[in-house]
């Protein structure tokens, strides 16, 4: 299994917060207007799941799969052009601050892995980047 991993990320709030906010998909409503219109399409969720469309890689839908409590949130796709699954790490650092980091895990050949390894890197930051300045309070 190839993985890609994000830059470890410091958000200001609880580990709980954070898991709290991520692990119920409903709460990333207020955020969607924040997503580049050019590269993200019908993104849609419920509570559990998430349907995106992204450009040029098409439908992907993910679900949760299994949550550890304030620790990290594992995804798995249910529709995919390459299946994979998708970790979100949380650590807490003080009582007001957190590390969160972001991993994704697919089956790919040698060259498979040369057409997708840097925009799936890219995106990954990207990602991590959006899920550390939501507002968690």
């Amino acid at each position: 299994m190839t993985k890609f991993e994000s830059g470890v990320k410091t958000i200001p709030a609880s580990q709980e917060l954070v898991y709290e906010k991520l692990s119920d998909l409903n709460n990333l409503e207020k955020f969607k207007s924040s997503l580049p219109e050019d590269k993200v399409k019908n993104l849609s969720f419920d509570s559990e799941s998430v349907m995106i469309e992204v450009a040029p890689v098409g439908k992907i839908a993910l679900s949760i799969v299994e949550k550890e409590p304030c620790k990290c949130i594992k995804f798995a796709t249910t529709t995919s052009p390459l299946p994979f699954n998708l970790w979100i790490q949380i650590v807490a650092v003080s009582e007001t601050e957190c590390k969160m980091k972001l991993t994704i895990g697919m089956e790919l050949n040698p060259f498979m892995k040369g057409m997708v390894q840097k925009p799936l890197q890219e995106g990954l930051e990207k990602m991590a980047d959006m899920l550390s300045i939501i507002p968690y309070h």
